[in-house]
């Protein structure tokens, strides 16, 4: 089937998360889109190639960082090549000559135009000979021009007498505007009934969903609930979801319903999410596997919350067995009102996120998605540290670089790639002992023992 080009206007933000939530969007409705050969998503506009336009309409109103969608015309490097284009490519803009009413608008990407500037633009297009009239506030169809700089450039007269300042310059007719971004609002935290320190921003934890590929019918599971902000997408996209956590305080909060419900029911969503359940993820009670379409989760790195596990630091004496003892009996008294609290031990952020990927490839149907951010230091950062946590029967999809400057966080979406099913994972933690690997030194991932690296400010530990 014939493919139609589109231009797709961003938002932006998040330039590294672009394309691996087109490309996912695009899966979930079951169409292809075709990219440019060397894709670049940090440029503001991205011209691609789809088999109908209600693909590009499904995008706008799903993708978080669509601003619009235009049927595409032509581009040029300055506007005689935009014209010549224009008029080489009639048969996609003459069934608008007739007596369809329109306006247009001229927009520059980091730079302001004068008005008289966008009246010589617009007047530039006469030759279209456009039938219908001009409708400023309720037209048919809106013909959009935009302009592209490098650089941001000042609204200063004249700057036009040189035509090829711009990067580059496109023209098409507005198909739809993005409506997924207004979510954004809708989920902001600050709004929120109930949220913590901990809490994912509205517009991460929407990317994140999209990336789940969440959908009604779909069963997800966050294994690091916390206060659970990645629930309410998912489930507000129609999925399931059902979470848990190792200190049920997170997602209780201190009233009487928990405060995850609260602000479930705050979104509409309450019913879909399924239960929270307290326990630690390396002594979960899944006793069979294959149950999840997705596994959604922000594990805790140690920065404002630490990740644990059940275990104590050090091997206990002979004394801490006889106190643990009695704490057990006497929790066991009527009237007792202080239950044994079990201790618990750090969890080193590349021990969890080796992990959490087998326990992915056990939970997860067959093609189910895991998607988690990864902190790391940006500049010890390579290619082979995710590698380093893939497993047999689990494949990298998308991998996307929120950047705070020295560090920044991936968010990683792995795929299942097996319909072999997986004994539970043991959770073991790897000998500290071990340097050494066939015979080469062990890689060590740049998230590595992350909140140490963290507080000493990412500088190399003192010898």
């Amino acid at each position: 089937m014939p493919q139609t080009r589109y231009l797709i206007i961003f938002a932006q933000a998040h330039y590294d998360f672009r394309i691996p939530e087109l490309l996912s969007v695009a899966e979930l409705h079951g169409f292809s889109i075709g990219l440019p050969d060397q894709p670049e998503p940090t440029r503001p506009y991205m011209v691609v190639q789809l088999e109908h336009q209600d693909h590009a309409i499904l995008l706008a109103s799903r993708c978080i960082l669509i601003k619009s969608v235009c049927e595409f015309y032509a581009q040029g490097s300055s506007y005689d090549e935009l014209h010549a284009a224009v008029r080489s490519n009639k048969q996609e803009w003459i069934q608008h000559q007739a007596d369809a009413s329109f306006k247009f608008t001229v927009t520059g990407f980091k730079c302001s135009l004068p008005a008289q500037k966008q009246r010589e633009i617009i007047e530039s297009f006469s030759y279209m000979a456009l039938a219908g009239k001009i409708d400023l506030k309720t037209p048919d169809i809106i013909l959009s021009v935009f302009e592209e700089y490098d650089s941001r450039v000042a609204n200063v007269e004249g700057k036009h007498e040189q035509p090829n300042r711009f990067k580059q310059v496109y023209f098409g007719r507005l198909l739809v505007e993005g409506t997924a971004r207004s979510l954004a609002a809708k989920f902001d935290v600050k709004k929120r009934v109930y949220y913590g320190n901990t809490s994912m921003e509205a517009e991460i934890s929407l990317l994140m969903a999209n990336q789940t590929l969440a959908s009604s019918g779909k069963l997800v599971y966050d294994p690091f609930m916390g206060t659970g902000s990645m629930a309410y997408t998912v489930a507000h996209f129609g999925a399931q979801m059902f979470g848990s956590d190792i200190d049920g305080r997170q997602m209780r909060g201190k009233e009487k319903q928990a405060g995850v419900f609260r602000a479930a029911a705050q979104y509409g969503v309450a019913a879909r999410v399924v239960d929270l359940c307290t326990f630690d993820v390396t002594h979960n009670p899944w006793r069979c596997g294959d149950l999840f379409d997705a596994i959604v989760t922000d594990p805790p790195y140690g920065v404002r919350a630490g990740a644990k596990r059940l275990g104590r630091k050090k091997p206990p004496t002979e004394k801490h067995i006889a106190s643990l003892s009695s704490q057990r009996v006497g929790a066991l008294r009527p009237g007792d009102s202080a239950p044994y609290i079990p201790p618990t031990k750090p969890y080193e952020l590349s021990n969890l996120a080796s992990d959490l990927v087998l326990l992915a490839r056990y939970l997860l149907r067959p093609g189910g998605r895991l998607v988690f951010f990864l902190p790391t230091v940006n500049e010890d950062y390579q290619a082979v540290d995710i590698r380093t946590m893939l497993c047999e029967g689990m494949e990298v999809v998308a991998n996307s670089l929120q950047d705070f400057g020295s560090w920044g966080r991936r968010l990683i979406t792995l795929r299942k790639t097996t319909n072999q099913s997986y004994d539970p994972p043991t959770f073991e933690a790897p000998s500290e002992d071990v340097d050494e690997l066939d015979g080469e030194t062990a890689h060590v991932p740049a998230h590595k023992d992350f909140r140490e690296k963290y507080f000493q400010g990412f500088k190399p530990a003192a010898e």
